[in-house]
């Protein structure tokens, strides 16, 4: 079923029809062939099903893509719609650009367009990207009416296109009934922790109903990269809890038979309701569902026939689901605890049961789960186990004070807020988890790309299958493995980084620059911080500095100075320059109270300015020269270094645009360099002279992954290509160290990579 659906989605109209011609062909040969009745009778139901899942997936892709909307999108089309919201709003303020402004995005139904002169009516999925944050106040079931822009979608999903709308909406109606109901519990959740402190004031509601509204980048990042972001995503995990905890007080209270199957429905139609009926939630409820009959009264036996009834039906309702890594790693996790947890929880019976079922549950669904991990994020985290056992104690209190606390809030406050206080106890040491597990050195390691680091992954994940239950039995050899991982995680670093000689990094902190001049052992001049304090701590821990002579912010747009505080935590950073251009005041206002607050002076960087950084760093700075008023402000007033490092040229460039980038040209004909940092993320804004004319043979484009701005543009790297340069990308490539060839030469030695979202 799983592989037609995903055929039927992606696949166009030929090869859906061969993919049944070919299985009817099959189930002729098996009728005919095979003698056996029970594996005649299991080869036709699987062909049937993977006909029956091809039709259905394609028949919901056409219903997608067929029809005025996706036309309309094919083109561009400025519309006027009508239509109903499907999912919460959601405000993105993470991985933006240069003009820092925050959107918002939600799946739409559209109900009726209008567009080129002609209306109709039609039930069509969209994603919705706004500009103005007033959408964010609206909720699941709203209808609404707004012109925008129709625009094809970059992965032709499940959504018929993006609809780009810069104003505030028109609201026709209110929120579906569903949201009325349980919007009341969400927002007395909010106010129930609004009394803690600010990170496990946003990581209850996400843990108890997957509202993430409040969290925080930092707590967000740290999550990541000790393998906790499957917290704070509604999850089966979510469900078991809130079963176990029903079920077990509904039987200390005398129910018993088809009243506790009532009771448990009840309480699972409660929580889709509070978390959302969406497909995430739904996948998470039959998930947990099956999780907690495989762990109880099920087992094997009757686990993974349920488990695999549930992936079919949830199929059939969302054939898209097929195509989620979510979703696969959902099953898998699942699958994983039916198989392996009950053997591994029997196989420790020198622990307490509930702790030798926390540990295997946490294991077999790591191992389980390895190999797409490693393929989503290109990396392993060798403290996800460590961090998921020493969190695993505070999920279920967290999460059932969190839930109590919504449920109780419309009729006491005072009774919710001391819930929501309980609740924040065992959140706090959640963070302290993630953040403490985050700043090891060896807490992110990088994993081979393509289909060489899934085999090691997986052959990595069967050895674990084979060996741990014998580790296990033992507590000396369970102490000592143990022993071995946390000495892993709190002293490996990432093998091979940060590579020896290395003189340039370019740091991967999503869509923003931060770059590392090494300037000796444990010192290095920093060019920008990047948008996230996280990411820029966590690269120069990796590269052990601990000293910064001099912090250099280009400008002061988001992307390159939301991450300043990442650089002063922990380090010697002895003076800062920054852009003469004090735009926009509201970010430049912020450097500077961090600035203030570590007492580190800053200073305006001045054309013709030389600064000395030790034996090996030379700064030259060639811009700003002056204000240029077209474009924007900020970035034609980035400051420009040629920078020298041991030797090595670099044409730091900032943000600058074309009309800053020909000034410059005309300022300095006979600039040269052997590296150049790509100006602006590498965006179509672009002066070819100056990318061509520097005669630079490695050109470096800091740029987030699937980043809504297109960077960096094709026509850029053509240019870049043909000037023979290599071009090298931060979302493609990682964090990226320069160094030199015992030839005298260029390389480029790759390192940790931004934990996947």
């Amino acid at each position: 079923m799983w592989a037609g659906v995903v055929t039927g989605v992606a696949a166009p109209t030929p090869a859906v029809v061969g993919t049944a011609v070919t299985a009817a062909l099959a189930a002729v040969v098996v009728s005919r062939r095979v003698r056996s009745a029970a594996v005649r009778l299991a080869a036709l139901a699987a062909l049937a099903c993977l006909v029956g899942g091809t039709f259905t997936g394609a028949a919901r892709a056409a219903g997608v893509r067929a029809g005025p909307v996706d036309d309309l999108a094919a083109g561009g089309a400025a519309v006027h719609v009508d239509g109903v919201l499907v999912t919460d709003p959601r405000l993105r303020t993470d991985g933006r650009g240069a003009d820092e402004s925050p959107y918002v995005i939600a799946r739409l139904r559209i109900e009726m367009v209008t567009g080129r002169g002609a209306a109709a009516r039609v039930r069509t999925p969209v994603l919705l990207l706004a500009t103005d944050t007033e959408w964010a106040e609206l909720r699941p079931g709203q209808e609404v009416s707004t012109p925008g822009r129709l625009v094809p979608a970059r992965d032709r999903g499940d959504v018929a296109g993006v609809l780009r709308v810069h104003g505030p909406p028109e609201t026709i109606d209110r929120p579906g009934w569903s949201s009325r109901l349980t919007e009341p519990l969400r927002a007395g959740l909010r106010e129930a922790v609004s009394g803690l402190s600010q990170d496990p004031r946003g990581l209850v509601p996400a843990l108890v109903v997957g509202d993430e509204s409040l969290m925080t980048d930092d707590v967000r990042e740290d999550m990541r990269a000790t393998g906790l972001t499957h917290l704070t995503a509604v999850s089966g995990t979510n469900v078991t809890i809130l079963l176990v905890a029903v079920l077990g007080s509904a039987r200390w209270v005398g129910v018993r038979g088809y009243g506790l199957p009532f009771i448990g429905a009840l309480a699972v139609l409660g929580f889709v309701l509070l978390a959302r009926p969406e497909p995430s939630v739904m996948r998470a409820a039959a998930m947990g569902l099956v999780a907690l009959a495989g762990l109880t009264v099920a087992g094997r036996r009757r686990g993974v026939p349920a488990l695999a009834a549930a992936v079919i039906v949830l199929l059939l309702v969302d054939p898209w689901l097929g195509r989620d890594a979510g979703f696969a790693l959902s099953v898998l996790a699942t699958g994983g605890i039916l198989l392996l947890a009950p053997a591994w929880r029997d196989a420790m019976p020198w622990l307490p049961r509930p702790v030798a079922e926390a540990c295997a549950v946490t294991l077999a669904a790591q191992a389980a789960c390895a190999p797409v991990v490693v393929a989503i994020a290109g990396q392993a985290s060798l403290a996800s186990i460590p961090a998921n056992l020493v969190a695993a104690p505070a999920i279920a209190p967290a999460t059932l004070l969190g839930a109590g606390a919504a449920v109780v809030s419309p009729l006491s406050s005072s009774v919710a807020a001391l819930l929501g206080y309980g609740a924040g106890l065992p959140a706090a040491w959640i963070v302290i988890v993630s953040r403490h597990g985050a700043d090891l050195p060896g807490a992110v390691v990088a994993w081979p790309d393509g289909a060489v680091g899934v085999l090691i992954a997986m052959a990595l994940a069967i050895c674990a299958v084979v060996v741990l239950p014998a580790l296990l039995r033992r507590p000396m050899t369970s102490a000592a493995a143990a022993l071995v991982l946390v000495v892993m995680v709190a002293r490996a670093p990432t093998p091979g980084w940060p590579p020896p000689g290395w003189l340039v990094v370019a740091c991967d902190v999503g869509q923003g620059d931060a770059l590392v001049l090494r300037a000796g052992d444990g010192s290095a001049v920093v060019v920008d911080a990047g948008p996230d304090p996280a990411l820029v701590r966590r690269c120069l821990d990796s590269l052990a500095i601990e000293q910064v002579p001099l912090l250099v912010l280009t400008h002061f747009h988001a992307d390159h100075v939301e991450g300043v505080p990442g650089v002063l935590d922990g380090r010697r950073v002895a003076q800062v320059l920054v852009s003469p251009l004090a735009d926009p005041s509201e970010q430049t206002d912020l450097v500077h109270s961090w600035l203030e607050e570590a007492q580190v002076p800053a200073s305006i960087a001045r054309a013709g300015e030389e600064i000395a950084i030790g034996e090996s760093v030379r700064l030259r700075v060639l811009w700003p020269r002056r204000i240029i008023h077209d474009g924007s402000l900020a970035n034609n007033a980035s400051i420009v270094l040629d920078a020298q490092v041991a030797g090595l040229r670099i044409l730091l460039t900032g943000d600058i645009e074309p009309e800053a980038q020909r000034a410059l040209v005309r300022a300095e004909p006979g600039l040269r360099a052997d590296v150049l940092k790509v100006p602006h993320h590498g965006s179509m804004q672009q002066e070819p002279k100056l990318l061509t004319g520097v005669g630079a043979k490695l050109a470096l484009v800091a740029v987030g992954a699937d980043n809504r701005y297109g960077h960096p543009a094709a026509a850029t790297l053509r240019v870049l290509q043909a000037a023979g340069m290599t071009v090298r990308r931060t979302d493609i490539d990682g964090s990226m160290a320069v160094v030199r060839t015992p030839d005298g030469g260029l390389a480029i030695v790759n390192g940790p990579r931004v934990p996947a979202h």
